[in-house]
């Protein structure tokens, strides 16, 4: 993996309040112990977009802001990893519910397998190509 693979650049980020809503939106959902998947195919997909990007939801009720940091880094490490056999032309959230952070390498592996089942069984399931036109980009909910 080169030195510009490492990174978690913005163009492979999931950003935008409007883009995490699309993705909800579509209710495509896997999970697996603490890791729950949500899928989306891209917006640009259209366009020839073909990149694979991620967006972290990891909620206070996690634990505290180590624990919570901990989880981020274990799951943007465990993308690095997998994105290259990632379905192209998609979007991921993970939301990660309450539970232990996976330690050591065995547990890195562990995420990224975990990772890659849940979003192939997402795609594999029939009708998914098609909801990306069934899908309507809601407005950005704004907070209180």
């Amino acid at each position: 993996m080169s030195a510009v693979d490492a990174g978690f650049p913005r163009a492979v980020r999931v950003l935008a309040a409007g883009d995490f809503a699309r993705v909800f939106a579509a209710r495509r959902t896997a999970a697996a112990g603490s890791i729950v998947l949500h899928a989306c195919p891209a917006a640009l997909a259209a366009e020839g977009a073909t990149a694979v990007r991620l967006g972290l939801s990891v909620s206070r009720r996690v634990g505290n802001a180590v624990e919570r940091n901990r989880w981020k880094r274990r799951l943007r490490e465990a993308f690095r990893g997998v994105k290259t056999r990632l379905p192209a032309g998609n979007d991921f959230v993970i939301v990660v519910r309450p539970g232990p952070v996976p330690a050591g390498a065995g547990g890195a592996r562990q995420v990224e397998e975990t990772i890659l089942e849940l979003a192939h069984r997402i795609v594999r399931r029939p009708g998914y190509a098609a909801s990306a036109a069934a899908t309507p980009i809601p407005a950005a909910r704004r907070r209180r």
